[in-house]
């Protein structure tokens, strides 16, 4: 028996949690969730806001400026009873947590939770999304939509409280969600420097969290490679622009990780086929856990 995991980007729409529902799935990774649409909520558990609701532990140092903060945060959403979940609720980044709590400096950027299947060790699984920060004014800055290894690294600095040995078989630990930037990319792109996205999966490795990809066979090829020096030619689309279709899609975008030595019990597949891409320019990640 194993775990049956989804990742996926909805971006804030609400046939993709419908369509969660319907995939005997165990758990759900979700970025850019929006709101969980009425006709869906007795199905799902998000738990209390506070495990994904950044609002409830930021300051209020922006009211007069924004509305409100960011309201596409991740999840991790409960789709089944085979399983356990236990949220951890978020708090400022201070330098020591309680048991069901999470240190986060990121606005809108991860969630996690512990899963407990019935006949398997526990494990803790977050949800990431890096978000895009733009350059500061004195820069001057042409990037005018800026780079999401910002967001990135602070999920990486998140992530980090939950290994506390140096030997990552200690650890069962499993990450994935969007992360907007391309593996192993190109540095011909000035608005997207690859040495930085290359940073990111670097520490990553550095933290003995394994690259799990998907990519290929694990998901369908691009048809075909944007300009400039193509990345990993294993790479599997999960990301289509609002000028693409899921038959045209070129780009991966969503990934997931997995603590070096669990990861032998993970397996992971793009759903990115034309006829399984799902409600979203995102298609969906499917991640087994295999009993141990």
């Amino acid at each position: 028996m194993a775990t049956k995991l989804v990742c996926w980007n909805i971006a804030k729409k609400h046939e993709p949690w419908r369509q969660l529902v319907k995939m005997d799935a165990d758990v759900a990774l979700v970025q850019e969730a929006g709101n969980v649409p009425t006709d869906v909520a007795g199905k799902v558990q998000t738990g209390g806001k506070a495990h994904w609701d950044s609002h409830l532990w930021n300051s209020r140092w922006y009211e007069g400026r924004f509305k409100k903060l960011f309201d596409r945060f991740p999840m991790i959403v409960k789709l089944s009873d085979r399983v356990q979940v236990e949220w951890f609720r978020q708090v400022s980044p201070i330098s020591e947590t309680m048991e069901d709590e999470i240190a986060v400096s990121g606005i809108g950027t991860i969630a996690a939770a512990r899963v407990i299947p019935p006949d398997a060790p526990p494990f803790i699984v977050v949800s990431m999304y890096a978000r895009w920060i733009r350059p500061h004014p004195s820069t001057k800055s042409k990037w005018s939509v800026g780079n999401s290894d910002v967001s990135a690294h602070r999920i990486l600095s998140d992530l980090s409280a939950f290994i506390g040995s140096y030997d990552p078989s200690t650890h069962r630990i499993l990450a994935a969600g969007d992360l907007n930037m391309v593996y192993d990319g190109s540095d011909h792109d000035p608005s997207a420097p690859g040495a930085r996205d290359r940073g990111v999966f670097g520490r990553m490795a550095a933290l003995g969290l394994e690259f799990m990809g998907p990519q290929y066979p694990a998901g369908r090829l691009a048809r075909q490679i944007s300009g400039g020096s193509p990345p990993d030619p294993r790479n599997v689309p999960t990301y289509h622009t609002v000028r693409q279709s899921p038959a045209t899609a070129q780009l991966q975008l969503d990934y997931a990780f997995a603590s070096r030595g669990f990861h032998r019990s993970v397996e992971v597949r793009a759903m990115n086929s034309v006829k399984e891409w799902g409600a979203s320019d995102h298609c969906r990640l499917l991640i087994e856990v295999a009993d141990e």
